[in-house]
This record gives C-alpha cells, sequence and structure tokens, in this order.
C-alpha cells in the first residue's frame, strides 16, 4: 500500500501511515494542495510551527512513462501568503515513486533554534537526526557531503545559506542525475523548509523493484504515442531540444513582449546577446551539452550544460526566464556573466526568477546600476549569500525592495515578481499573473503557447477578447499535469496532437487499473484549482488581489503602444467554473 511519512519536527518524530483512500486519485500538486488545504490554517504565519511542508511525486513518478520525472512541494508561501506548490525534476521524484510513498509531510517546529536536522528515507523508513557538518554551507557543498557520506547514488532535498536565514526569495533544491542541482523554486520554501530546522533530507531507493503496473502491455503502448507526440511537435521535438527555453528571447523581442529595464520596454537592444541561438552557438564552441535531461526518462531535453571560455561547468538548466531577467530586464548583455549569476543562485538556494527581478527594482531605486553583472555577483555573494542588512532586504523580495527604496513600478502579484513576459503585449498571460492562485507565474496558465507561438490555434495577444477562457483551460490543465509528475512541456503536443492527452490518460489508467476519461482528469485540474482559490481566501486574500500593478495600465510600451486595460469584472469571471 501506498505510505504517508509524517516527520513532526517539534518531538522529533516519525510516523508511517498507508495513504488514505480519498488520496487515491491524488499525486504532485493535487496532493500537496489537498494536504495543506486540510492541514494547514489559512492563517497562520508561513514560517511557524503550524505551516506544513508537503513533497508528493506525481501520479505516473517512477514509471517508464516519457517526462515523468518530476515531483511536488506544497505549503503556505512566506512570500505571497497564498497557498504554494512548486515541482522540479531531478531524481528524488522517480525515488518516492519506486519507494511507493505518496507523501512526505513535515510538520511542527523544533523549540530550539540552535540545533538543525537531517533526514534519512528509504525503504525501512525514515530517520530524523541532528546536522552540523553542512549547516552554513550552499548547495553544492552540501551534494558533496552527503555523497562522501551516504554514497552518490542518493536522492537529495536541500536549502542553501538562504534557506537557513529565512529569506522570501529561498527555494528547495533537488539532485539531478548528473550530481548537479534543480530547483522547487518560487514561493520562498527553502524559507519554510529552514523554519523547519531541516538542512537536507536524503532519498535511499535501494532494494525496490519497478513501479507496478496493472496492464503493463497497454501502459508501453500508451507511452509509445505519447513519446512520439512529444518527438513529433515542432516546439517539443525541435525548438526546445535544440535551443531550449531561451529560444523565445528573440521570439518575445520581435512581438514587444520581452519586457526590459525594469518593465520599461517590451524590446531589448542586445537580445541576440542573450538569445537561444547565441547561447546554443556558445555551448557547442565550448564543448558543452546543448540538449540535456533535467531528470531520466526526459524526452525533451530542452535543459543544457553550459561551460565558462575555459571549457570548465559553469552551469545546467540555464532557462529563458533567468536569461530575460538578467540580460533584458537587468540590462546585462554578458551571458557568461548571467551563467555565473545563474550558478551562484543555485548554490545560494534562491529562486531564479524573484531574485533577478528584484535586481531590477533595485536598480531602478539607485542600490546599483542598469547593466551591472559584477556587481549583482558581488551582491549575491556578499550581502545576500552573508545576510548582510541589505543583503536581508535584497533577500526579502521583489516587493519589499520595491516598498523598502519607494519605487513605484514593481513588477509583483501577491508579492511575487513577474516573470518573463509583458501583460500589456501578451494579455492572455497577464490573465494568468493576476488569477492564478500562486502569485504571479507563468507557469501557471501558459498562455503565450496560444497567444505567441499559435499552438492549440491563435487567440491574438494583443486583444481582450477570449483570454480570461484561454487562461482558465490552460490553468486547469495545468492543475491537472502537475498532478501527474509529467512535465509542463507536454502541453505543446498536447493541445496540437489528438493522441497525446488520450495517451495521458490511458498511462494513468494501465498504472492502477482505473477507467478515467478525459472529463475526469479536466475535474482534478478544477477540483485543485478550487481548493487552492478557497484556502487563499480564507487568508484573507480575495479578488481585490486578482490584479496587475497599476503601472501595466497607465504606462504604454512599445511598438505596439498597448496598455494593461483588462476590466477587472471581468477578470473576477475567470471563477465561473
Amino acid at each position: 500500500m501506498p505510505k504517508v511519512i509524517r516527520i513532526n519536527m517539534t518531538d522529533l518524530s516519525v510516523r508511517i501511515d498507508e495513504a488514505p483512500e480519498a488520496w487515491a486519485g491524488l499525486g504532485g500538486r493535487a496532493l500537496t494542495s489537498t494536504v495543506v488545504a486540510a492541514e494547514v490554517p489559512p492563517t497562520c504565519h508561513p514560517l511557524g510551527p503550524n505551516n506544513k511542508l508537503v513533497f508528493a511525486p506525481g501520479l505516473l513518478s517512477g514509471t517508464a512513462a516519457g517526462n515523468a520525472g518530476r515531483m511536488s512541494a506544497g505549503a503556505k508561501s512566506p512570500l505571497t501568503g497564498t497557498i504554494k506548490e512548486s515541482n522540479a525534476g531531478g531524481t528524488c521524484g522517480r525515488m518516492l515513486g519506486r519507494l511507493d510513498i505518496k507523501a512526505i509531510i513535515i510538520e511542527g517546529q523544533p523549540a530550539s533554534t540552535e540545533t538543525w536536522y537531517q533526514i534519512r528515507i528509504s525503504s525501512e523508513g525514515a530517520v530524523i537526526e541532528p546536522e552540523a557538518e553542512t549547516v552554513g554551507m550552499n548547495n553544492f557543498a552540501v551534494l558533496d557531503s552527503v555523497a562522501r557520506r551516504y554514497g552518490e547514488d542518493k536522492g537529495v532535498i536541500t536549502i542553501g545559506s538562504a534557506g537557513e536565514n529565512l529569506m522570501l526569495i529561498s527555494n528547495i533544491s533537488t539532485r539531478d542525475p548528473e550530481g548537479k542541482l534543480r530547483s522547487f523554486g518560487r514561493g520562498g520554501l527553502g524559507a519554510v523548509m529552514g523554519s523547519k530546522r531541516v538542512k537536507f533530507i536524503t532519498i535511499d531507493q535501494e532494494g525496490t523493484r519497478p513501479v507496478p503496473l496493472v496492464d503493463s502491455a497497454a501502459f508501453k503502448a500508451a507511452n509509445m504515442v505519447f513519446t512520439k507526440a512529444l518527438k513529433d511537435h515542432p516546439v517539443s521535438g525541435q525548438g526546445l531540444p535544440t535551443y531550449g527555453t531561451a529560444v523565445l528571447v528573440n521570439i518575445l523581442h520581435e512581438i514587444g513582449g520581452l519586457p526590459t529595464r525594469n518593465f520599461t520596454s517590451g524590446q531589448c537592444e542586445h537580445h541576440d546577446m542573450i538569445s537561444g541561438e547565441h547561447m546554443y552557438d556558445t555551448i557547442v564552441a565550448r564543448g558543452g551539452e546543448p540538449t540535456h535531461g533535467c531528470s531520466l526518462g526526459c524526452v525533451i531535453q530542452c535543459s543544457q550544460v553550459y561551460n565558462d571560455k575555459d571549457g570548465k561547468y559553469l552551469t545546467s538548466g540555464f532557462e529563458y526566464e533567468t536569461i530575460w531577467a538578467y540580460g533584458a530586464d537587468c540590462l546585462i548583455d554578458n551571458l557568461d556573466l548571467i551563467a555565473e549569476c545563474d550558478n551562484v543562485m543555485d548554490d545560494l538556494g534562491v529562486d531564479s526568477i524573484e531574485t533577478p527581478v528584484m535586481f531590477g527594482v533595485a536598480m531602478e531605486a539607485g542600490i546599483l546600476k542598469f547593466g551591472d553583472g559584477t556587481e549583482v555577483l558581488r551582491m549575491l555573494r556578499e550581502e545576500i549569500g552573508k545576510a548582510t542588512p541589505l543583503g536581508r532586504i535584497l533577500g526579502a523580495g521583489t516587493a519589499m525592495v520595491g516598498k523598502t527604496y519607494g519605487v513605484a513600478r514593481v513588477p509583483v502579484v501577491k508579492g511575487q515578481a513577474i516573470p518573463a513576459y509583458d501583460p500589456r503585449s501578451v494579455k492572455g498571460i497577464g490573465v494568468t499573473y493576476a488569477t492564478t492562485t500562486q502569485g504571479a507565474d507563468h507557469t501557471a496558465g501558459y498562455a503565450v503557447a496560444t497567444n505567441v507561438l499559435n499552438v492549440g490555434g491563435k487567440v491574438d495577444p494583443l486583444s481582450n477578447e477570449g483570454q480570461v477562457e484561454l487562461s482558465r483551460n490552460l490553468q486547469i490543465a495545468t492543475a491537472a499535469i502537475d498532478s501527474t509528475g509529467l512535465c509542463l512541456f507536454i502541453a505543446f503536443p498536447a493541445l496540437d496532437i489528438a493522441e497525446c492527452l488520450p495517451a495521458t490518460v490511458d498511462m494513468l489508467n494501465a498504472r492502477f487499473g482505473t477507467k478515467l476519461t478525459m472529463d475526469d482528469v479536466v475535474g482534478l485540474g478544477k477540483t485543485v484549482l478550487k481548493l487552492e482559490h478557497e484556502f487563499n481566501l480564507a487568508a484573507g486574500i480575495g479578488p481585490e488581489q486578482d490584479r496587475l500593478p497599476e503601472f501595466f495600465e497607465l504606462e504604454a510600451i512599445a511598438p505596439h503602444n498597448v496598455k494593461w486595460d483588462m476590466e477587472q469584472k471581468e477578470l473576477e469571471t475567470f471563477w465561473n467554473f
């Protein structure tokens, strides 16, 4: 039977239960949000003892399904005050699936703040022990320490110094197949783990067997159809494997949707220097890997390994959103500097969207100059890394820096930084930013697919017409995908290739012996969104916060000279389902 491991950090006890029958059809985001909604008081302090940190593999985690390597983390966010789910690749999701662990729930809080702890999970259960060696270390050193002490084959979930210092930009990182890092990036979940005094968790899958399938032949057949769809679609089969997500730099620049200089422009003069095409050429010239997976079984392979000018490893998983934020929003025109920033953020354990968007606001405030990547690096290491007074202000995130320094143009929704796509030029993503339960998050309902890439049809990005419906449908579908352990990028073929989504449902049925239909999967997405929305309402976060910052309504953006002009009443119709 699937197991639930409860780690109580107040009395340092472990309880292992059979997963409730009601959780049988839940995994990933559906399960983390279900637990948080049921067990976390909506008005609790996110860094207090009543918050809970939940890890849950997806419904297909541990199987041979293509791109099923993701797992979810959930809690009440200290950054937004909302319910929060973030998912990541790496090795741990598959390991938990093989261990038949439905969820890990970390609750309570030690009375003393002097001791840190490690948690070790295996087929025999879970052990909590005091941890001293890695306290104060950043993530790469933690991985080295764990490998030396427990072996290189262990899954690792860890926080860096930012999480130890309870910074709201902190994230949780997990070991990837190459011994590097992937992250549960957004919402300050690293601070929640730090508040529980947990430095790292290890996962040991030794002795496990392949995940049982009720109908292995049907599963294999469905997976073949599913994998073929991923390879056949021009985005997931060609664009992303070749140029990574940074393929979007030139595309967004062309349509005027590339937020530049703290969202004052939609186009960046040096876009070619930070583009996916330039990154590809650089990686190839230096002997890196332009195509690379974040987890085992990845078909799309949109990650990469980026080397420095001497051919030595600099960073991996170098994403469009990070490159955009430093390259266009902060006006840094040196891709090597941006890659070094990415590496340092991985090591510190900070959100690689929140952090650079915060620096864009800091630059507008005059704390440092636009384009000064060297100073960004110094501040990451010397201020945020050492938790100086300035570092703590920066570590509190974009909204706090704007408030502290009196900046009016602060691109956040519900306290979380807006990423990568200007909502005045791409209005569908603006609806997602405003209405998602998670704070501004492009992955919650990726309307860019239809607004810009013409995937799943075409909705004019400059028109208000059809945007609420588009975002709603995508947010429902995303909530369901986030529950399976599948990568969000399966949405590209799912929107265009008729066989893709039915194959996903067929894999679920073959895995569990169920008789799910497409309507059931859509219903799961709706249930998850409503559950999250109800939590937020009980936390005091109502429709008045489902809006974009005022400056989007006041400042037109070139080249289309457009403003954000969606009526609030129209946004409120989002929840009419």
